[in-house]
């Protein structure tokens, strides 16, 4: 049966609610994320709590305090001249018949307020059990044993968001949902993978002597691991699927302005770059790169000022040095085109980066690819229309990136694919997943657009008041956000999930990897538990 934890005594929609807490109530056990219900006469309301009070009945009781050695005029004082509230936030009523609404009222003087069950949370947040696959947990609401569930359909609805300051397990979060997105077969994942921590084992957070399972790992038969350094993918235990290359021809002058920070180039230099890829189309950079000392004589042949020219000539010569950027050869098989003969197959796509951690390289590839993904769709998604066959439709592909503020800031989210991407509402079938420490450093208009945010601790003002942009009620989540601990707690807010909620994630274990084991490829049990452990 669910505790009794005290009775409503004012407040107002707008204001929040406030409980005087039973004097039975152990009041240290009331926190900041707790969630409890309210007990109305036609409705339950479901709240979290955002604060917690000390009252008292007259100040002078407070001149004269009791004493240790007086607990007998501590009891009496307790039964009603010092008491506590709280104040809790409504996110959701349920009906008698029990159908979930937005909240539009409030419950009545001294309704009972008790801790909500594990069969409540069930009824908001879904069951993992549920033979739709579309809810999959990602932990337990504060001080309870009970599962939280994100919609997987909603999930994929929308682009995404995992934010939280550095140390705070993103990665793991990250891991943890891409793990249900393939596990419940609800979208194939593309992911820019900058540090090799998703595809095979990783460092276990907080512990340096253990490791955790990666996404290809657990599911070997839907993931497949394309790699910009084999020979690292090798040297920790791996096989890449794909070896990645890619040619000049595959750059455009697009991906080229997306590097706007890292490269520091003027807007002339851009402009030259557009007249040579004018005059030379696809191999605009390979006969760019292969000038050299013919770079005035070049100039003057497109058109452009000679400075410019040298300039970009300087900046853009680093991809001249990276081995997965080659020549273009007629018989040479797009690694474009392998990737999506992957996603039509449903087996989602992890890129490793290996030594090439550089901020350039990361942001040259992912804005390569993902562009020419997005162009696929695009026709992909007309052709759907067209033929309106659901064998045509397209698979929902969600592309995971971290950094994020380094595409989608405010210069950047206007010129790249990924601020297209996110504006679109997924409306060719694809939306990111954006990881990131610093979500004030994203356009505030393409964090509007984030359908949902799972956020671990954040510390810096600024990022608190940009992850709740555009949430309802955000005043009263930014006490409880400041108030997570450091690890494995976090607010979920937005489309996915049916009310903003404190949670404790789920652990990502022996008995997460036990439950992921159906979806892995037939094999003896033996061989499975081999393969796990």
């Amino acid at each position: 049966m669910n505790e009794h934890l005290g009775h409503i005594v004012s407040g107002s929609l707008i204001e929040g609610l406030t409980m005087r807490v039973s004097a039975h109530t152990a009041l240290e056990q009331l926190k900041t994320g707790k969630f409890v219900s309210i007990h109305g006469d036609n409705h339950r309301f479901f709240c979290l709590i955002t604060n917690v009070s000390l009252e008292v009945t007259h100040p002078d009781i407070l001149l004269f305090p009791p004493t240790d050695e007086e607990p007998l005029l501590k009891d009496l004082l307790r039964t009603k001249d010092i008491y506590a509230t709280a104040t809790l936030r409504p996110m959701l009523t349920l009906s008698a018949d029990g159908i979930p609404a937005p909240v539009k009222t409030v419950p009545p003087h001294f309704a009972p307020v008790k801790e909500a069950t594990a069969k409540d949370i069930a009824q908001i947040f879904g069951d993992e059990k549920d033979v739709s696959k579309r809810y999959f947990k990602i932990g337990n609401p504060l001080d309870m044993d009970a599962s939280v569930c994100l919609d997987l359909e909603k999930l994929t609805e929308r682009s995404n968001g995992i934010f939280g300051k550095t140390g705070t397990g993103k990665t793991f979060l990250t891991r943890l949902v891409l793990a249900g997105l393939i596990h419940n077969d609800k979208a194939v994942n593309v992911i820019f993978d900058m540090h090799s921590e998703y595809g095979l084992q990783a460092r276990k957070e907080g512990n340096q002597e253990s490791f955790v399972k990666g996404l290809k790992t657990l599911f070997p038969e839907k993931v497949a691991i394309f790699s910009l350094d084999p020979a690292s993918t090798r040297r920790r235990g791996g096989m890449p699927d794909v070896e990645l290359t890619l040619s000049y021809s595959s750059i455009a002058v697009e991906d080229i302005v997306s590097l706007d920070t890292e490269l520091n180039l003027n807007p002339t230099a851009y402009e030259a770059a557009y007249l040579i890829a004018a005059k030379y189309k696809q191999n605009w950079l390979e006969v760019f790169l292969a000038q050299g000392d013919t770079l005035k004589e070049f100039a003057q042949e497109i058109g452009a000022h000679p400075e410019s020219i040298a300039a970009l000539y300087r900046k853009l010569k680093a991809i001249d040095r990276l081995p997965f950027i080659t020549p273009s050869v007629a018989s040479q098989r797009d690694v474009i085109t392998q990737m999506m003969e992957y996603i039509d197959k449903g087996i989602s796509i992890v890129i490793e980066f290996g030594n090439f951690t550089s901020t350039f390289c990361y942001l040259l590839i992912a804005n390569i690819i993902t562009r020419r993904l997005h162009a696929l769709y695009i026709k992909k998604t007309e052709q759907f229309l067209g033929s309106q066959r659901t064998a045509d439709e397209p698979k929902k592909l969600m592309i995971t990136i971290e950094e994020a503020h380094k595409f989608l800031n405010v210069q950047a989210a206007r010129q790249t694919i990924f601020g297209i991407i996110a504006r679109e509402m997924r409306k060719y079938y694809v939306s990111l997943l954006v990881v990131d420490q610093r979500p004030s450093g994203i356009d505030p208009e393409i964090l509007s657009q984030i359908g949902t945010k799972i956020v671990a601790q954040l510390n810096d003002e600024k990022d608190i008041q940009a992850t709740l942009t555009g949430v309802n009620n955000a005043a009263q989540l930014r006490t409880v956000l400041a108030g997570l601990e450091t690890k494995k707690q976090v607010i979920l807010l937005g489309h996915a999930i049916a009310m903003p909620v404190v949670i404790q994630t789920r652990e990502y274990d022996e008995k997460f990897y036990l439950a992921m084991m159906h979806t892995m490829a037939a094999k003896p049990v033996k061989q499975l538990i081999e393969d796990i452990f």
